[in-house]
């Protein structure tokens, strides 16, 4: 900016945009503000506010189901596919998943307690009230684990996809089972498995407040574990 022109004591100032205005006399010209400067000063409005507007969608809560351990087994490890102590593996498609909790503004919750509890590879939970389940028991497959997520928010685990089963509300399609616990919240919702024919037609999923969010996302198999299926989920909480 450079001040060029003197008129009735007042001087007239050149912005960098070209634009002339005047500054009283006596009045100081570093305080002088262009169009060029106000126009950057509302961008940079609208960006915060922009950012502001883009916070993630909280992932839905879901049924807890009938089927949450009554008694807590002693092997609640992060691989659900051998027990410990035994060299035997469960029955099914071996599949990793890689889950990072995070608040609505995508910081990163740790410390946080993840209870997950799911069916075997042919529909069929270890539990009393599944008895009645024609389905076979599996007796190495562990079918509950609690995690911690990390520093970044992330926990992982190693499982058997579960199957499908039936009812009375309807077909139930392939799906995980998570309590969350948080430093100020609990959640309790359902993990799925994307391009399943049955999520089009599950009575849970399909009234969930935000259906996309529960769908996990399909990664490349993990270079050490290349016989596992391999996920991605993230799981938003409105705080931690």
């Amino acid at each position: 900016m450079r001040s060029v022109r003197r008129r009735s004591g007042a001087r007239s100032f050149q912005g960098d945009d070209g634009l002339w205005s005047n500054c009283p006399a006596g009045g100081d010209s570093t305080m002088h503000i262009t169009r060029r400067h106000l126009v950057a000063g509302a961008a940079a409005v609208a960006g915060v506010s922009a950012v502001k507007a883009q916070s993630l969608k909280v992932t839905s809560a879901q049924d807890l189901g009938p089927f949450y351990p009554i008694v807590r087994p002693a092997d609640h490890d992060a691989d659900l596919t051998r027990l410990k102590g035994s060299r035997e593996v469960a029955i099914g498609q071996p599949i990793q998943v890689i889950g990072r909790i995070v608040d609505v503004g995508g910081q990163p919750i740790s410390g946080a307690t993840v209870d997950l509890w799911q069916a075997n590879a042919v529909g069929r939970y270890d539990h009393p009230g599944d008895r009645a389940n024609p389905a076979a028991l599996d007796a190495h497959f562990q079918g509950f684990a609690r995690l911690s997520s990390d520093q970044d928010g992330e926990f992982r685990f190693r499982s058997i996809k579960p199957a499908a089963y039936d009812t009375p509300i309807g077909t139930r399609t392939p799906h995980i089972h998570f309590a969350i616990d948080g430093l100020t919240e609990r959640l309790v919702t359902q993990m799925y498995f994307p391009g399943e024919a049955l999520n089009s037609s599950d009575p849970i999923l399909n009234r969930a407040e935000h259906r996309a969010g529960l769908i996990a996302e399909a990664i490349d198999r993990l270079s050490a574990d290349p016989q596992a299926l391999a996920f991605r989920w993230t799981i938003v909480l409105v705080s931690g």
